[in-house]
């Protein structure tokens, strides 16, 4: 009788619509919120100034990709992500550099669109890599493949065939590029069958969507948290930061994307399940704190870094790519000779020369082999 009624207090619990209470923040937290948000609109601005925004968001993306597997338990080495970055891989990617290869595309494809974007169910399927970053799938083919639309010219036997191998690459090309999904079987045994991924998506929406009159910090802070009670794609939990750094910039706080995994690791905050409203949006404050923080050490050593090798391209002749190399330090946490020459377009004879151009404001050389030569600004 008593297995009977728990059967039943299960299924009442099914039928009962699962909601997401928002915390009641006290008027003294606004100062605190406040500050950080300055803190964040004075960041951008200085990015803006600087001219060195791209190539500081350029790294960020790749330092956050790397550490987002820190904080679940696995590590994967900067290089090997830039490498596979530049399509140079020297050995067969491990998964834990597939998931930092999703991670690094999921904030590039979040900054390639307008702000509000990523907070739809279009935003969240293509940071998860399900559907295009356009949102919609334009169907290549119809049927069968080389069944189109238009009628196959009778003139031309061969425009069938044709047809279909242009359809067949162009399809092939989207999947290399990561537009189109590959269709996937989801096992029962590493998926919950259990658990409702629209209906989870369709109550965080609501959450940020009831949110939209909040300060932004508090706002990105309860959806965090609310990505986090709801347990939101469990084998993406890295995406919960990059959407609570997608609302600050969809609120107009700053243009970029913020290291929030940085902030995190900084700030030792960790999450315990008896923490009230107002700590955790403290906590969400003292991570945006962070970030900035760390942001800010890296803009700097940039600027010193770009003007110590800016000063030796003032006597080099028009046509030198050494500006070429500059930027790529600037833009890449690591730049090994066969990156440059592949990216510039030299030969690495030429890159070495270069290298030896730049004389002392060489940026630090960070594997200290001989064979394999890596440098970077640190």
């Amino acid at each position: 009788m008593f297995e009977r009624q728990g059967h039943y207090d299960e299924d009442f619990a099914r039928l009962v619509p699962r909601t997401y209470d928002l915390p009641e923040l006290p008027w003294s937290l606004a100062g605190r919120l406040e500050r950080t948000a300055v803190a964040v609109m004075h960041l951008d601005a200085r990015l803006a100034a600087s001219g060195l925004a791209a190539g500081w968001q350029s790294r960020c993306d790749m330092v956050e990709a790397t550490r987002v597997l820190i904080l679940d338990g696995h590590f994967v080495d900067i290089g090997d992500v830039v490498l596979h970055d530049a399509g140079m891989d020297v050995r067969s990617p491990t998964h834990e550099l597939t998931r930092a290869a999703a991670a690094l595309r999921a904030r590039r494809t979040a900054l390639a669109r307008k702000a509000p974007w990523p907070l739809s169910i279009d935003g969240l399927a293509a940071l998860r890599g399900l559907t295009p970053g356009s949102g919609e799938v334009e169907p290549l083919v119809k049927g069968k493949v080389g069944e189109t639309d238009e009628e196959p010219d009778d003139d031309d036997p061969l425009a069938s065939h044709f047809a279909e191998i242009d359809a067949i690459l162009a399809r092939t090309s989207k999947t290399l590029a990561g537009e189109t999904p590959i269709p996937k079987r989801r096992s029962h045994l590493v998926y919950d069958p259990e658990v409702d991924e629209a209906e989870n998506e369709d109550l965080w929406l609501d959450v940020v969507k009831r949110t939209e009159k909040w300060p932004a910090i508090a706002a990105a802070a309860v959806a965090w948290d609310a990505w986090t009670a709801l347990g939101m794609y469990p084998r993406q939990p890295w995406l919960g930061l990059i959407m609570a750094g997608s609302i600050l910039r969809a609120r107009g706080l700053t243009t970029h994307l913020l290291p929030l995994v940085s902030g995190y690791k900084a700030s030792r905050y960790r999450l315990q399940g008896r923490e009230g409203g107002v700590e955790k949006v403290e906590a969400f404050a003292r991570i945006v704190d962070e970030a900035v923080a760390q942001s800010e050490k890296d803009l700097q050593r940039l600027t010193l870094a770009r003007e110590a090798m800016m000063r030796r391209v003032k006597d080099c002749r028009s046509n030198s790519r050494l500006p070429q190399l500059i930027d790529l330090f600037l833009s890449r946490p690591l730049v090994s000779v066969a990156i440059a020459s592949k990216l510039i377009g030299v030969t690495p004879k030429a890159v070495d020369l270069m290298l030896a151009q730049l004389g002392g404001a060489l940026p630090r050389e960070l594997t200290g082999r001989r064979r394999y030569r890596a440098w970077g600004i640190v």
